[in-house]
């Protein structure tokens, strides 16, 4: 079985699709890292991020693995564990430009056409599972959330990846709303919802209320 989760960032998209992973014992792939990932490396590299020669050029030299220690996938790009690395705001706010480009997302869909394969089944969270990469899923969900609630909970994953750095509430909620404007709007898989979704607002549910609707919905598919 695959099992899609949709939407915009801050939703509680990786925790509810880590958790249903491992109750249903299947595979889960955050494809949004994927995405940092090369954001972080471009970055790093001090490429033009407006450069799409450029980014190609550099990008010939780039290698993604997924790699699973202690129960969990860890991402690393060219041998080195950046998994906290691409979670840095910095990397927020220039995702969705990277992720826009045709050519990448294009070389990152066969990749996860091919952990698709995983036995037993997994779950894929991102912005484009459903409409794009896994049109035929057998499930769908896209979660959204208000601004303000996902932006606090952005806060506090940030202070607890980097308790020493300081950060700004409303920044991040601007930077949110930003990244959802870019990301529903443009031209190369937008954020948007399928038709067969099952649509979850995350604003007033808690991550056990949630499961419990996702639960339901994979047991009735099942059967």
């Amino acid at each position: 079985m695959i099992i899609v989760i949709d939407g915009p960032s801050g939703a509680g998209k990786s925790t509810l699709a880590k958790k249903l992973a491992k109750e249903l014992g299947i595979a889960y792939f955050d494809t949004g890292a994927m995405y940092r990932s090369v954001c972080w490396y471009l970055m790093e590299k001090k490429v033009s991020l407006s450069d799409a020669k450029q980014i190609k050029e550099s990008l010939k030299n780039f290698t993604f693995e997924l790699r699973k220690e202690v129960g969990e996938f860890r991402f690393f790009v060219n041998n080195k564990d950046v998994s906290n690395l691409i979670r840095a705001s910095e990397i927020d706010k220039n995702v969705s430009q990277v992720a826009a480009y045709p050519f990448i997302r294009e070389s990152l869909v066969h990749l996860q056409e091919e952990f698709s394969q995983t036995e037993g089944g997994a779950i894929f969270e991102g912005r484009d599972m459903g409409t794009v990469v896994f049109p035929n899923a057998e499930l769908k969900f896209f979660l959204v959330a208000d601004p303000k609630v996902r932006a606090m909970r952005r806060y506090e994953q940030l202070k607890e990846l980097y308790p020493n750095a300081t950060y700004d509430l409303k920044e991040i909620e601007k930077s949110i709303i930003k990244r959802d404007e870019y990301d529903s709007n443009r031209t190369c898989s937008p954020l948007k919802k399928a038709q067969d979704a099952h649509l979850i607002d995350a604003s007033d549910r808690s991550i056990n209320a949630i499961l419990q609707i996702m639960r339901t919905f994979v047991e009735e598919q099942r059967a």
